[in-house]
């Protein structure tokens, strides 16, 4: 597997890089810090180029911090051919995302490659939505979901352990 021999690193990613990858970011960051995980790492980026540079959609922001999560100093990227390479996990959140970063994966790839979802256990749908051009609660309901990822992933970084 790619990464340091004791470090874990996780790579999110969506389309744009400012509503979901993010949000999956700082809520991950948060609960593998609570959990007690300081060996693990975060990133997030997007399998567009539209947004690079630019800071999470307000609406993603706002949601975060009624939560207590912060995401308003992420900038969105780009997904590179290097992030193969530097993380572990690459976890897209719905199966467009995931059929793009498939598509760069080189051959040979090491890092687990799948949808963000998979970890979120009884979960009831497969991917995040995009809650983009949707009112607020699209953007409470990638949290409800990106929690219960986040959630599900950790338990499983802490059995392998």
């Amino acid at each position: 597997m790619p990464g340091q021999v004791n470090s874990v690193s996780v790579l999110f990613v969506c389309l744009g890089n400012i509503c979901r990858s993010p949000t999956a970011q700082g809520v991950f960051e948060r609960l593998a810090e609570k959990a007690g995980l300081a060996h693990v790492q975060a990133d997030s980026c997007g399998t567009g180029g539209w947004h690079v540079g630019t800071a999470p959609d307000a609406r993603a922001t706002d949601a975060a911090a009624a939560r207590g999560y912060a995401i308003a100093h992420l900038r969105a990227r780009q997904l590179q051919a290097e992030d193969f390479v530097r993380f572990d996990y690459i976890l897209a959140m719905d199966e467009s995302n995931l059929h793009d970063v498939q598509l760069m994966s080189p051959p040979g790839c090491q890092s687990h490659v799948g949808l963000f979802m998979d970890f979120a256990p009884e979960r009831a749908v497969a991917e995040v939505p995009d809650p983009y051009y949707g009112g607020e609660k699209g953007f409470d309901q990638v949290l409800n979901l990106v929690e219960a990822a986040s959630a599900g992933l950790i338990l499983d970084l802490k059995e392998r352990r």
